[in-house]
C-alpha cells in the first residue's frame, strides 16, 4: 500500500460501516436498505483496489483477502437479484457479516501486485472469480437446503424456528437453485481453467492448480451422479461442500500461506 490512506479504503470503510450497521439485530427502516448501499461501496472499492486507481500504479493487485471479499460481494448481489424473484430466506445478517468480515481482512491483507503474462490473463481472474462466487452462492443454499430438511424431519424444532408456521422455499425450488448454481460454477470454472492453460507457456503443478483441478473433478463429479444416478440429499451436499472448499483453498488458501506465513511475493500468477 502507498504511504497514508489509499483511496480504494475510503468505500471500503463506508461499506464496512454499512455492513457492521446492517448487521444488527432488528435492522428496520432506513438500517435495512444499508445492505444494497454496502454492496455498492463494496464493488466500488474492490474496482479501485484491483486496478489501483487513484494510486498511480498500473497493472492489477490482489490477494487472498480481496479474493474473499469479491466472492463475498458476488454472494450478496446475487442473494439481491434472486430475493426480487424468489421468497429465499431472509440472510441479511449472514451476509452483512460476510461482506463487513472479508472488508475488514481485505484492509488489513491487501496483496500485492500481479503482473499478468499475456493479456487474457484479466478475462481468466475474472472467470475464476466468478466461479468462486456461483459455487458459494451453491454452497450457501446447500446448507439452507439441509436445514429444511432437518426441520422437516424434526417438526417440533420447526415449529420453535417458524412459530408463525409460514412455509420456506420450497424443498425441490430450493435443490433446483443449487445445483443451477453449482452447474453455472463448473461452467465458469471449466472456462477459466482451460483459458489459463492456453495463454500459460509453462504449466506449472503448484497448490492453486492441483487444487483447482481436483475441484472441477469433484463437481463434475457431483453432476454426473445427480444426472446419471440421481444423487440428492445429503449425499450431493457432502460433494459440494468437498467442492467448495478444494476451491477455496485452490486461490485463498495458496495465497494466504504464501502472503501471510510465508511473505514470499506472488510475482506472475494466474487466479
Amino acid at each position: 500500500m502507498s504511504p497514508g490512506l489509499s483511496p480504494w479504503l475510503v468505500p471500503s470503510l463506508a461499506a464496512l460501516a454499512g455492513y457492521v450497521l446492517a448487521m444488527l439485530p432488528g435492522a428496520q427502516g432506513w438500517r435495512h436498505r444499508l445492505l444494497p448501499l454496502a454492496w455498492i461501496a463494496h464493488g466500488l472499492a474492490g474496482v479501485m483496489h484491483l486496478f489501483g486507481l487513484g494510486e498511480g500504479v498500473s497493472g492489477v493487485r490482489f490477494g487472498f483477502a480481496p479474493a474473499l471479499a469479491a466472492t463475498a460481494w458476488m454472494v450478496i448481489g446475487l442473494h439481491a437479484l434472486e430475493s426480487r424473484f424468489l421468497p429465499v430466506p431472509a440472510v441479511r445478517r449472514w451476509l452483512a457479516t460476510a461482506g463487513a468480515v472479508t472488508l475488514a481482512l481485505a484492509a488489513l491483507f491487501p496483496g500485492e501486485g500481479l503482473h499478468a503474462g499475456s493479456p487474457w490473463a484479466p478475462l481468466h481472474w475474472m472467470m475464476g472469480l466468478a466461479s468462486y462466487g456461483l459455487v458459494a452462492a451453491a454452497v450457501l443454499h446447500a446448507a439452507w437446503l439441509d436445514r429444511a430438511e432437518r426441520l422437516l424431519r424434526d417438526r417440533a424444532r420447526a415449529v420453535r424456528l417458524e412459530p408463525t408456521g409460514r412455509p420456506g422455499l420450497p424443498l425441490l425450488t430450493l435443490e433446483r437453485l443449487t445445483y443451477r448454481f453449482v452447474a453455472a460454477g463448473f461452467a465458469m470454472l471449466t472456462l477459466a481453467l482451460l483459458l489459463g492453460a492456453w495463454f500459460t507457456p509453462v504449466w506449472h503443478w503448484d497448490h492453486k492448480t492441483v487444487f483447482s483441478l481436483l475441484g472441477w473433478v469433484v463437481l463434475a463429479g457431483l453432476l454426473a451422479g445427480r444426472r446419471f444416478f440421481g444423487w440428492r440429499g445429503r449425499r450431493a451436499t457432502r460433494w459440494l461442500y468437498a467442492g467448495g472448499v478444494l476451491l477455496l483453498l485452490a486461490y485463498v488458501g495458496s495465497r494466504f500461506v504464501m502472503e501471510v506465513l510465508l511473505h514470499r511475493p506472488l510475482g506472475a500468477v494466474g487466479l
